[in-house]
C-alpha cells in the first residue's frame, strides 16, 4: 500500500482532514474508533515515553519503533509523524525518513527550529537560517519515495513568518505548516503567500492558536488540521479525577456499571482488534527508480 499517496489524496479532497494526536498504543486504539488519521505528536511522545517536556529529548530509534508498532496494529490509518528538527543532522533526518517510509508511515513533519528546541506553542523558539533549513528539507525530499512531507516553520517575527512560508511553498514539500499562528487574520495572510500549496493548522489546548472548527478551517483553505494533545490531556484529567475519588473512598473502587463503565471486558475487546493476524496484509509499496 502506498501510504503517502493515500494521505496525499485525502489532503487534496474537499474539506479539512483531521489527524488526531496519539501518545501510546492504547490512546491510538481509542482514536481508531472515531477517526481514520493519526498524528504522532512529539509533545505526546516525549511525555508518555520519557515523562519529559517537548524540548528535544526524543531519540529517533524510539520514535521509529513506536511507529512500527502503530502500523502493525493499524494497517489502514493515515499516520503523520512529527520528527521535530530531523534529530539535528541532515543525514540523520534522511535516514529516519527512509526508515519511517519503509515501515509504513504516511508522512512526516520537519521543522526549522535549532537547538534547544521548544514545543511550537511555547515561548523562546529559535530558528535556523532559512538557507540551512532549506538544504536539510531538500535532502529529505530527495530521500523520500512516496512519503508526504510537511515543511514547518516556527518563525515568530512577522516578516520572517511570511518570508519563510513563501519559501517553503516553493519547494517540493507537500504541505506547509506555520506553527503557533495567533489569529484567523494571520492564517489568511499565510494562505495568500503560499498560493495553492496545501496548508496545515495545528491547534493545542492552552496554545497560541485560536480554537477553530473543521468547517471554519475549510473556509480558510486549511487542508489539514492536527490535534496534538486532546488524548493526552484528557487522560491526565481522567486519571487525576479517578485517583482522587479512589483516595477519598478509602481505596474502594466505584460501583461498576457494565453498560457505562470501562472494565476488563471492554478494554480487552478494544485491544483484541489490534492483533496483527486479524488484519489483511498490506500490499507491498511499489519501488520507484
Amino acid at each position: 500500500m502506498r501510504y503517502g499517496t493515500a494521505l496525499r489524496e485525502e489532503v487534496r479532497s474537499p474539506g479539512t482532514t483531521p489527524l488526531i494526536g496519539i501518545y501510546d498504543m492504547y490512546s491510538a486504539s481509542v482514536v481508531a474508533r472515531h477517526y481514520d488519521g493519526f498524528f504522532v505528536s512529539g509533545f505526546g511522545f516525549a511525555a508518555s515515553h520519557y515523562g519529559l517536556p517537548d524540548i528535544g529529548f526524543i531519540a529517533w530509534p524510539d520514535m521509529v519503533a513506536f511507529v512500527e508498532r502503530l502500523r502493525l496494529a493499524f494497517p489502514s490509518h493515515h499516520l503523520l509523524v512529527d520528527i521535530d528538527d530531523g534529530y539535528v543532522d541532515p543525514e540523520v533526518a534522511c535516514h529516519v525518513v527512509q526508515r519511517l517510509e519503509r515501515i509504513g508511515a504516511s508522512g512526516i513533519i520537519l521543522e526549522d527550529q535549532k537547538r534547544p528546541r521548544r514545543c511550537g506553542h511555547a515561548d523562546g523558539k529559535q530558528v535556523l537560517p532559512l538557507e540551512e533549513y532549506l538544504e536539510k528539507l531538500n535532502l529529505v525530499l530527495e530521500s523520500r519515495r512516496d512519503l508526504v512531507v510537511v515543511a514547518r516553520t516556527d518563525a515568530t517575527e512577522e516578516s520572517d513568518i511570511l518570508r519563510r512560508a513563501e519559501a517553503l511553498a516553493e519547494t517540493d514539500a507537500d504541505v506547509v505548516l506555520v506553527d503557533g499562528v495567533r489569529s484567523v487574520e494571520w492564517i489568511k495572510r499565510i494562505r495568500r503567500v503560499v498560493g495553492d500549496k496545501p496548508l496545515l493548522f495545528n491547534q493545542i489546548a492552552g496554545g497560541k492558536s485560536p480554537r477553530l472548527s473543521l468547517s471554519e478551517l475549510a473556509d480558510l483553505e486549511c487542508q489539514v488540521a492536527i490535534y496534538s494533545t486532546p488524548c493526552l490531556f484528557a487522560a491526565h484529567a481522567a486519571i487525576d479525577s479517578a485517583l482522587t475519588d479512589l483516595k477519598q473512598s478509602d481505596g474502594r473502587l466505584p460501583e461498576f456499571v457494565p453498560a457505562e463503565g470501562i472494565g476488563v471486558q471492554r478494554s480487552t475487546e478494544l485491544l483484541e482488534k489490534n492483533i496483527s493476524r486479524h488484519h489483511p496484509a498490506p500490499e507491498p509499496m511499489a519501488v520507484t527508480a
